[in-house]
C-alpha cells in the first residue's frame, strides 16, 4: 500500500468516526463526544465545533420528541378513557391501615 493510499485510508477512518459521532450525538453526553473526538488528530476549533453541533443535535432531538408527545397527549381525552375503563371493569381496592404509636 502506497503512502497516499495509507493517508487516504486514515482520512477515511477519521471521517467515518466523525460522522458516527454526529449521528450518535443525540444519545451521548457532551463529555462522551469530547472523549471520542480527542483521540482524532483534529484541530481544537473543529473539535469544539463538532461538540457544539452534537449538543445542538441532542437538543433538537429531545425537543422534537417532546413536541410529538405533547401533540399526541393533547388529543387524548382522559375523561373519556377513564369513563370507558370504569364502565368495562369493576374497581377493587385492598387496603391495610395500621396505626403505630410514635416513639418520643
Amino acid at each position: 500500500m502506497s503512502e497516499k493510499e495509507k493517508k487516504d485510508s486514515h482520512i477515511g477512518d477519521i471521517i467515518k468516526k466523525v460522522v458516527s459521532v454526529g449521528v450518535g450525538a443525540a444519545f451521548m453526553t457532551e463529555e462522551s463526544v469530547k472523549k471520542i473526538l480527542e483521540d482524532l488528530p483534529l484541530p481544537k476549533d473543529i473539535v469544539s465545533g463538532l461538540v457544539q453541533n452534537a449538543k445542538g443535535a441532542k437538543e433538537d432531538f429531545t425537543n422534537g420528541i417532546r413536541e410529538e408527545i405533547k401533540s399526541y397527549l393533547s388529543k387524548v381525552d382522559a375523561a373519556k378513557i377513564a369513563t370507558e375503563i370504569l364502565d368495562r371493569y369493576d374497581l377493587e381496592v385492598e387496603a391495610k391501615f395500621k396505626f403505630k404509636k410514635k416513639h418520643e
